[in-house]
């Protein structure tokens, strides 16, 4: 089950998620050169991967930016940019492109920093954006709890998309992040669980703020919890959901 598409574009030209989008993109191809070289890509993760044990140490501080920059492969790119390209945008029209951009980063460090402290001995490098990205998707879930979000189930044979809000697609993310956390030892490697999990609680406390000024529980009342933006009409995305006239 994974997200394909929200209800609702944003308001103005995400610059930001584009040029994070890009920046990862060109860092990547940049890199497949050095892949099937265990010397060269070793030296290069040690560099500006996060090796826990390191930034214990007192050095490495700054991998916990230039690691989110870093893949490593397709689908591990592709799946974060996925969730970049649908909750970034919304959250860069209500926070403004240098405020979305440095939410970004704080969340990315901040993830980072959690996922250093889940293992302070660890040697295995770490990199990837979803630490950062899981912060935006923090900063959405508290602005936008009810935007509607399109997910594609697949069961082996079975594909289907439904329509859910974003409260229930993101919470379950979350809960399987907590599961997998519990579940993994950050000295064996695998998935950052409480990187994942660290960001987003990063981001939703980062985007307290704006959605206090916003008006916090009166800001959902004169949203509904949406995007404050037309929603978006697509034909092959049919829901179960009753749809709620918005005011």
């Amino acid at each position: 089950m994974f997200p394909i598409r929200d209800h609702n574009p944003s308001g103005r030209t995400p610059y930001v998620v584009y040029l994070l989008l890009a920046a990862n993109i060109a860092i990547f191809l940049a890199t497949l050169g050095i892949m099937d070289d265990p010397r060269l890509i070793g030296r290069f993760f040690y560099d500006y991967a996060i090796i826990p044990a390191r930034i214990s140490d007192g050095d490495g501080w700054l991998t916990l930016v230039t690691s989110t920059f870093l893949h490593g492969g397709w689908m591990h790119l592709g799946g974060n940019m996925l969730f970049l390209w649908i909750f970034g945008d919304n959250l860069e029209d209500e926070m403004g492109h240098l405020g979305f951009a440095l939410f970004y980063l704080a969340a990315g460090i901040g993830a980072g920093l959690i996922h250093v402290l889940s293992g302070p001995g660890s040697m295995v490098p770490t990199i990837g954006a979803s630490g950062a990205i899981a912060g935006v998707m923090g900063g959405y879930l508290l602005l936008f709890p009810r935007a509607r979000v399109d997910i594609l189930l697949i069961l082996i044979v079975y594909f289907r998309i439904f329509t859910i809000p974003a409260f229930v697609m993101l919470g379950a993310w979350l809960g399987f992040q907590f599961l997998g956390g519990f579940s993994s030892d950050p000295d064996t490697g695998g998935v950052a669980y409480w990187a994942h999990t660290g960001g987003f609680a990063v981001g939703l406390v980062l985007t307290l703020p704006l959605w206090l000024r916003r008006g916090g529980r009166g800001f959902w009342q004169r949203t509904e919890g949406h995007p404050p933006h037309p929603e978006q009409k697509y034909r092959l995305s049919p829901s179960r959901i009753p749809k709620i006239p918005r005011k």
